[in-house]
This record gives structure tokens, sequence and C-alpha cells, in this order.
């Protein structure tokens, strides 16, 4: 085991406190710094599926052409606060150069390591832990009308197929049999085994972070304005008015990170991809399996007490309050996908996905700062990769190889040149 050292770890969603769960089986001293405290942002209020196959990025070929039309409409998934598009434009310019056949392809490569085999990801992560129980192995099933509907994703499933996914088939009353609680207007599924749901994530992550605590770990709810350093190292972390000494700091903010990591010198060119859920409380039925509705885009999940609906996807930035729109979308689509079930009540929810432009997560060593790491920017599957991501900057700060190409991931790809030029004169200097 390396050296026992002090490490800052700045944000505890899924992706924070798997890092600290890892970190401090190695034998570390471990301190979570979160504004809201563990589970309380996005990693509360995901779809909460394992969602292993979810490789494909927004960004596919003829989004460009489709997105106008899109947006247009209060019937498809996709808003935008017009007021934001100024500043939205720099970053959407980017994020849509990569609705191409051959960036859908490398970024789908980078996404299925982080995310391939969440559910024994998630399993090894919670091992003797209260959030053992949130974890339910389950099929994943994608719902469209007729096999013409699916055939129209067939770039998609193709590059799923290349990247080692396989799935089941089910047409008219083999889908109906298998879940009858969906509306006869869905007649085929492609069912993927070996995937699994949370059944509350926000407790998932809690219990996560109470093991931490429990552990020796330090929970710090404040706001952390700036890591410390001195000579290129990392000396601590400046939160709620003082520092806190540290070895290594690890910036795991989710759309949050943005600011630090510009500090750090990484301009990582980030949005928050707004997310809605609705949750249907005491449902007189649940669906089998978590499902993705393709004609909604939207998952709806079994979860404890009710189901929950997800999967909308708005711009509009951090600070304008929730849209109307996505809300009464989803109502309606859970009318429309399962007719017969009924609720007593709703739960609304908005929050923020970390969507860096290229769809890839910043994993790794910052340049140029010794003892500085970053692991944010999973866009739809921070829940389905932050324990694949905190096992790897793990094993980065033992100086243990991992056994994926972590390169694709590395920080230094948005960091000013001399940075990256100086991280190389680091370690050939060592």
């Amino acid at each position: 085991m390396s050296k026992k050292k002090t490490i800052a770890i700045i944000g505890a969603g899924i992706v924070g406190v798997s890092a600290a769960v890892w970190l401090q089986r190695d034998g570390h001293d471990v301190i979570l710094f979160d504004k809201a405290g563990p589970g309380e942002g996005t990693s509360h209020g995901n779809g909460g599926v394992l969602a292993s196959c979810s490789i494909i990025p927004v960004t596919v070929p003829g989004l460009l052409g489709k997105a106008p039309k899109m947006l247009l409409s209060s019937s498809q998934p996709l808003f935008l606060k017009w007021g934001y598009l100024p500043k939205l434009l720099p970053w959407l310019r980017q994020y849509l150069s990569h609705a191409n056949v051959a960036d859908v392809e490398r970024i789908a490569a980078a996404l299925t390591p982080i995310v391939g085999d969440s559910l024994n990801d998630h399993r090894a992560l919670s091992a003797g832990t209260r959030a053992e129980k949130w974890i339910v192995p389950s099929d994943y099933l994608f719902l469209y009308e007729n096999r013409a509907h699916f055939e129209q994703d067939s770039l998609g499933w193709g590059i799923r197929r290349k990247n080692g996914f396989d799935w089941e088939e089910l047409e008219g009353t083999a889908f109906h049999d298998y879940d009858p609680v969906f509306s006869p207007d869905i007649g085929f599924a492609a069912k993927l085994s070996n995937h699994g749901h949370i059944t509350d994530p926000g407790r998932y992550v809690k219990d996560l972070a109470a093991h931490v605590e429990a552990g020796g770990g330090r929970i710090i709810r404040a706001n952390v304005e700036d890591v410390t350093r001195d000579n290129g190292r990392v000396t601590g972390v400046r939160a709620g008015g003082e520092t806190i000494a540290c070895d290594i700091a690890i910036v795991t903010a989710g759309v949050w990170s943005g600011p630090l990591a510009k500090r750090l010198g990484v301009s990582v060119p980030l949005e928050s991809e707004r997310g809605y859920h609705l949750e249907l409380v005491a449902p007189s039925a649940m669906p089998r399996s978590p499902v993705m509705v393709a004609s909604g885009k939207f998952v709806a999940t079994p979860m404890d007490g009710r189901i929950r609906l997800a999967g909308i996807v708005e711009f509009g930035g951090l600070d304008a309050p929730p849209s109307r729109a996505p809300f009464e979308l989803m109502r309606r689509n859970a009318r429309a996908a399962f007719p017969g079930i009924t609720w007593k009540e709703e739960v609304e929810w908005m929050g923020h996905r970390p969507a860096p432009a290229d769809s890839i997560p910043i994993i790794g060593v910052v340049p140029g700062i010794k003892g500085a790491y970053m692991g944010f920017g999973h866009h739809h599957i921070g829940l389905t990769g932050g324990p694949k991501t905190g096992r790897l900057l793990a094993q980065m700060i033992a100086g243990r190889t991992p056994n994926t190409d972590v390169s694709v991931y590395a920080p230094s790809r948005f960091a000013k040149q001399e940075q990256t030029d100086e991280k190389y004169r680091y370690f050939k200097t060592r």
C-alpha cells in the first residue's frame, strides 16, 4: 500500500463518495466536502438505473437537423430556456461537432470501461455497508412501438454489440407476458440482462457516506473556494473561510467542478444538462424492471414505494428555476406508457447533469500540480459509472496501474499547454 495520506474530496455525490470508500480501504484519511451534504445533488435525483449499456451519447448523427423541431414541440424531450442561448452557444458548437458516426463510436468505446460492469462495481463498492440493501439486480428494457421503430436506432444497437452487449428481442405477446403493465401500443422490447437499479439513490449515497464517516472519515458541509498549493504541490482546501490541510485534493463536484477546475488550469467546456424527475408515489402496480421508453426518451424505474420517471434534457444553466413543461410531458408519457396504473401523489425534482462538450468524463491527474486529481463530467451515467471512477482514482493515487486505458479521460486534454508540458517534465525527473 502507498504511504498514508490525507485526501480531500470536493463533492459528495456518487463519484466523490465512491472515491472516499476505495481510498479509505487503502488506508488513507479522507475528508468529504459538500455544500449541501452527501447525496443531496444530482445523485439524489437520477433515474436510478445501473445502465451499463448507456454508452451512446446524445450527439448522434442527425441531431443538428432534428433539434430545432424538437425544441419547438412540447411533446419532445428536449427543452431550452431561450434567454440562455447566447451563453450556451460556444459550448453547443463544440457539443454538436461530435454528432457523427466516428465520434459516437469513439465516445462509446471510452464510456464502456467506466459503466460496462456497473452492477458488480456497485456490489464491490457497497460490500459490508448499509448501502448494499438498495441494489437490485434486474433486466433493463428499451421499449419501442414495433420492430421498425427499434430499427431506427440501429446505429446505437450496432455500437452496443461491438462493445460486448447482447440482448433478447421481445415482440407483441412475448413482451406483454414479460410485463403486462405497459400499453398495447408498445409492441417491441430489447431486453438486456446483467443490469440493475438502486431503489433509493439518495439514501444509497448517504449510507455509503455514513460508512466512510464510521470508518474515521470527516464530512464537512461547506462550499470549497479553492485548492491551496505551494511550489506546485497541493497543501490544502479553502472552504468556509478556513484552510484545511491535505496531501491530495480530488474535484468530484459534478457540474459545479468547472470553476475549481479552471483555478487548477483545466478549462473544461462544461454545461448543466438540466434533468427532471417525476415520482409516482404508491402506484397501483410496478414495472417489473427499469425501462427506457424510446418514444418519449424517458426512463421508468421501480423504486422504494414509487416509480421514478426521468430523462428530460433542458439547457438553461444553473440558476433558472424549473420549467413546468418537462413535468407535464413526463406525466403525459407515463399515462400513455402504463395507462392502467394509478398513484396517490407525485414528487417533482430538477437537478443538473455535468455535460462536457465531448461527452467523456474527466478523470485523472491534473497536469503540473502534484496531488491534484479530477473525477466529474459523467452526463447521464454518473450513478452507473461512479463506483468505477472512484476506484480508478484510488488506483492512480496508490500508483497502481488500472486495467483500463485512462488516457482518454485525462484532464490534460483541457489543460493549458504549458501545464501539460510541466507534467511531462515532472514525470521525467521523478
